[in-house]
């Protein structure tokens, strides 16, 4: 992984920066991205959880390193992919995410949602360990980011702070939250909700509201609510419910 060869030259170019992200000595990548997390997080047993995942996922290894590799190519800082690896929160949160995913995907249930709560803590995200996300995602800063269990992002998407990917709570089934497709870039602070599409290049602006399909490379702008009908859900005990 040429990425271990690059962090490792950066920090002997600068040996402040090891002891300032409190960096673990490392061999390879899984220690590395384990001692990374781990630091983030301030556990032993998060980098070691890991290091495991990635030590037994060498593609796992090459779809971070395209992840990192896109975010440092799209967000014009200094550095490179080195300097994105340590320093960009949230390239961080999606290696965080990738490690959840695997352990979904193998059945340990309980360890992933033990590891996003801990990655929650420590990136300011949500991302369900259940959702989808094809390589090549740039999440620009990744505060806010909530992404809910049946979302599904695909190829080389960027996405800004404070997005939210969730349901309108009148979906049921496996299909409850959006499908975002291929190249979309989504602005900072838009919410989109429930079982749709936004198709591949098109542009969510900061901010918007989407409840209905977006086309293929099709810009999507505008907040505005509006009553339709009696409300439908809650949550409250029957005991409260008029």
């Amino acid at each position: 992984m040429k990425l271990v060869d690059d962090v490792r030259a950066l920090l002997n170019n600068d040996t402040q920066i090891a002891g300032i992200l409190d960096l673990s000595p490392f061999d390879d990548a899984p220690t590395l991205l384990g001692s990374l997390l781990g630091s983030i997080c301030k556990s032993t047993h998060v980098a070691e959880a890991v290091t495991r995942v990635y030590r037994s996922n060498p593609t796992l290894q090459n779809q971070t390193e395209y992840d990192i590799t896109e975010t440092a190519r799209r967000n014009f800082e200094p550095g490179g992919p080195a300097a994105t690896f340590l320093f960009a929160r949230g390239s961080h949160a999606t290696m965080a995410y990738r490690v959840t995913h695997q352990l979904w995907q193998d059945g340990d249930t309980n360890i992933a949602l033990a590891l996003k709560a801990a990655f929650g803590r420590a990136f300011g995200t949500d991302i369900h360990p259940a959702a989808q996300i094809g390589a090549g995602l740039w999440l620009d800063h990744g505060l806010g980011f909530v992404v809910g269990e049946t979302s599904v992002i695909d190829e080389d998407v960027s996405i800004w702070h404070n997005v939210t990917l969730g349901s309108t709570l009148a979906d049921t089934g496996p299909n409850r939250h959006p499908h975002i497709g291929r190249g979309a870039v989504i602005g900072a602070g838009a919410t989109i909700l429930g079982n749709i599409k936004i198709g591949a290049f098109a542009n969510i602006a900061a901010g918007a509201i989407v409840l209905e399909n977006v086309p293929e490379r099709i810009l999507a702008v505008g907040t505005k609510a509006r009553n339709v009908g009696p409300a439908t859900i809650t949550f409250a005990p029957p005991k409260s419910t008029p």
